[in-house]
């Protein structure tokens, strides 16, 4: 049955599972392709480099410590896990919004047990 076993076992699968699931696999193929580094394999103090869509971007009057200083965060998905972006001193990023595709390049960092990258590169997709 060879490969035309693993073609109909692929259409199978993508007919019965949730969207969600075929979401994450649309995202993670799309991040390899791309060179960037799965989420879920990154390690703190590592440069990486990761892509996905973004999805929640919101104001922070007050960082984590509560020292007063604003930052934008935004959660960026690449399918395997998300990954927090921290713009420090920033209340908006044109074009840095829910929904948008992004590639985004820095030091990964932990910060309450979520991987973190602080004033990351960033280069976002043309293709929504």
């Amino acid at each position: 049955m060879g490969s035309d076993g693993g073609v109909f076992r692929r259409m199978m699968r993508r007919l019965t599972s949730d969207v969600e699931i075929l979401d994450a696999d649309d995202l993670s193929s799309d991040a390899e392709r791309s060179g960037a580094q799965r989420a879920s394999e990154c390690a703190c103090g590592q440069e990486v480099t990761v892509f996905g869509r973004l999805r929640s971007v919101e104001f922070c009057a007050q960082d984590a410590e509560g020292d007063g200083k604003a930052s934008m965060e935004a959660e960026l998905f690449d399918g395997t896990e998300g990954v927090t972006l921290i713009w420090l001193g920033r209340r908006r990023i044109p074009g840095i919004e829910p929904g948008r595709t992004m590639r985004a390049h820095g030091r990964m960092a932990l910060r309450n047990g979520r991987k973190v990258l602080y004033n990351p590169y960033y280069e976002i997709s043309q293709t929504q």
